[in-house]
């Protein structure tokens, strides 16, 4: 079935009513109808904690399973016991940083890259500092923005421990290629820790096929609410030095969550892979039988994402366009259109005369909502040489038009 944008917006509330063109996508993604009603639908039915014998408390129980087995099924995990659930990717990292930092020594080496948004580089170089370890880095190509993999091969040593990579540039857009990363990491007997927050809501994962031993993300990137998901090989889970509190269980995924978690937004994100299955459903046919090895929802929910990964496709073909018609643009990443696999729908770019802050004022008066600055990627920026203003970035999700680039592209003309 044709994918029909003008029926999945109908189940967004903010963009039913709303004229706004939310082109803000990367920093955070609009939210279906049932990923609102699961909040409220929690509060009435299961506002309870965990592990009581009264009734809210076990629905409580059976909605965290069930949401960590629909993420175990969104990322193709092989347990629903490695879905870790948190404030945010950000926070989560932290956490796993300082496990994985009990384990190093000095002179140890960690190899981080030029293009991650810095949640997966600050957290690294704070345990660098802590167990004075030597921080190697991945440079990039400033002219496709992909990464340098021969800086990468140079880096790597008998003492590289652990490996930081970025799945897609909340930035440039760039898809890396993580089961080759992985590879090589492991080959010297490096951890393998890979940022897919920008990829998330763009393309299907799969962490068995890339991998990795540590992925993490975050739900309101792919249409969920506000809320951190880690996933981990089940027996490094279950060996590495978290820091918890004594009474809480001490097996995975249990001993990574600190504290009581947001119940009532785990059940959301439940709803919001939901959504993506059902999506699978209207629009999936033609790639389920490249996910039918998954089986049951996952072939859904895979086949859901592929759906959304071709629309966008088309959607980024005419934004580039749009963009490189314009006098005075430069755009930053992958442009070529036979190497759109390469990129995800996310876009930066300059323009001559015009600040990112003022072109984004400009946008905002027109209704257009787009971020500029640096965005949390410190690194891309000094790289690219706009580490002072930064670049406009224009992210695009399955519920964006083809009129809406349109509109972006008159307004920029104005300007």
């Amino acid at each position: 079935m044709t994918f029909d944008v003008e029926a999945v917006r109908q189940k967004f509330p903010a963009i039913r009513e709303n004229s706004a063109v939310f082109f803000d996508n990367p920093a955070g993604t609009q939210v279906s109808e049932g990923v609102m009603n699961a909040v409220s639908d929690y509060f009435v039915y299961a506002n309870a904690n965990t592990g009581g014998a009264f009734v809210t408390s076990r629905r409580t129980d059976e909605l965290m399973t069930r949401a960590r087995r629909l993420l175990a099924d969104f990322l193709n995990a092989p347990s629903h016991e490695e879905i870790v659930f948190g404030p945010n990717m950000t926070t989560l990292n932290f956490g796993l940083s300082r496990a994985i930092g009990k384990t190093l020594s000095k002179g140890d080496e960690i190899i981080l890259t030029r293009m991650d948004h810095d949640a997966n580089v600050a957290p690294w170089l704070e345990i660098a500092e802590d167990h004075q370890l030597k921080v190697c880095w991945i440079d990039i190509v400033p002219e496709d923005g992909t990464l340098n993999l021969d800086t990468y091969a140079e880096a790597l040593s008998k003492r590289t421990k652990l490996v930081a990579t970025v799945h897609a540039s909340n930035a440039l857009g760039t898809i890396n290629p993580i089961a080759e990363i992985a590879e090589m990491a492991h080959q010297v007997g490096a951890l393998h820790v890979v940022d897919a927050v920008q990829s998330a809501p763009h393309v299907p994962l799969d962490v068995q096929a890339l991998g990795c031993d540590f992925l993490l993300c975050s739900a309101y990137k792919f249409f969920g609410p506000h809320i951190g998901v880690m996933w981990g090989k089940y027996d490094l889970l279950a060996e590495l030095p978290a820091y918890k509190v004594r009474p809480s269980k001490d097996v995975p995924p249990h001993r990574w969550e600190t504290g009581t978690q947001s119940f009532e937004t785990i059940h959301a994100t439940a709803q919001a892979v939901e959504y993506v299955r059902k999506l699978g459903r209207e629009y999936g046919l033609a790639h389920a039988e490249e996910f039918a090895h998954m089986g049951g929802n996952r072939t859904e929910i895979h086949a859901g994402m592929a759906a959304l990964r071709v629309y966008e496709t088309e959607l980024v073909r005419q934004l580039i366009e749009t963009l490189t018609a314009i006098a005075g643009t430069k755009i930053y990443g992958v442009t070529d259109p036979d190497r759109f696999e390469e990129r995800v729908p996310t876009v930066i770019f300059s323009m001559q005369g015009h600040s990112p802050d003022e072109i984004a004022e400009h946008l905002a008066m027109n209704g257009i909502y787009v971020w500029s600055g640096h965005y949390y990627a410190i690194e891309v920026m000094n790289r690219l040489g706009h580490e002072e203003n930064g670049l406009v970035r224009v992210g695009l999700a399955h519920y964006n038009t083809s009129q809406e680039i349109e509109r972006l592209g008159h307004a920029l003309e104005d300007l």
